[in-house]
């Protein structure tokens, strides 16, 4: 089964500002006694959208002219701390498809290409502007295109970053290392023949 090809995503989107936010705070450790990862979403950004009551705290991820957002806007180094794939996996069972920062952790990086989820960077200011009209305007989308690689809002268009690899293997349908080998079983089978250790 051919993957799909990620050229562009397009949503309304919500600010969770704060550079350094790491895995741990996307979805906490206690939480990943799972055998799959269906179902974590409900806890991600737990620690900081609950209270130890279990009510909702004041966090933009709770206010209701953000519900169904599927693009998540943070600050720089975001995704760092602990290497878990159970973070990204948490925002995209959440509903999310892409995230636009300053930057970001290596490994989180790569853990959300290979769920097809484009992460792609902002300077500061762009970021800040980007957020404030989030703030104004969030039933409004805004659209991140890999092929241009640009960010859309308003009558703006703001260049993104994303490493060329990651650019690459969205666009082209090949984001995820798994279903390329499946795909490719029998070049596979044909190799490992090959291979005298084998």
């Amino acid at each position: 089964m051919a993957l799909e090809k990620i050229t562009a995503t397009t949503g309304r989107a919500v600010p969770v500002p704060g550079d350094d936010i790491d895995t741990d705070r996307i979805i906490p450790a206690r939480f990943m006694k799972c055998v799959t990862f269906d179902g974590l979403g409900e806890y991600m950004f737990y620690d900081v959208r609950k209270k130890e009551d279990g009510s909702d705290t004041g966090h933009n991820l709770n206010k209701k002219q953000y519900q169904g957002a599927s693009i998540l806007i943070s600050g720089n180094n975001f995704g760092c701390g602990s290497s878990r794939e159970h973070a990204p996996q948490a925002l995209a069972k959440a509903g999310f498809k892409a995230v636009i920062a300053e930057g970001f952790a290596d490994i989180f990086l790569g853990n959300s290409t290979q769920l097809g989820m484009p992460c792609v960077t902002l300077g500061h200011e762009d970021r800040l502007q980007l957020s404030q009209w989030v703030e104004k305007n969030p039933r409004e989308e805004i659209t991140i295109d890999l092929d241009t690689q640009q960010i859309r809002y308003a009558d703006k268009s703001v260049a993104l970053g994303i490493p060329a690899s990651n650019r690459q293997a969205l666009m082209e349908g090949k984001w995820d290392p798994l279903q390329e080998l499946i795909e490719n079983q029998e070049k596979v089978e044909v190799v490992a023949r090959s291979l005298s250790y084998v």
